[in-house]
């Protein structure tokens, strides 16, 4: 998801479209807000593993 939302901040900033960069800040938020809550050990939607 973090991914996702750095290709998507890149292809915003280039294009100049305001909406793919917003997409872009937001995916990359919330990856970053679950990849943290994943390494300390919390179950994220209930579940403790994501496969």
């Amino acid at each position: 998801m973090i991914v996702l939302g750095v290709i998507l901040l890149i292809v915003g900033f280039l294009t100049g479209i305001s909406i793919v960069w917003s997409i872009g800040i937001a995916l990359v938020v919330i990856g970053a807000v679950l990849a943290v809550l994943g390494r300390a050990g919390t179950k994220v939607a209930g579940r403790s593993h994501w496969y």
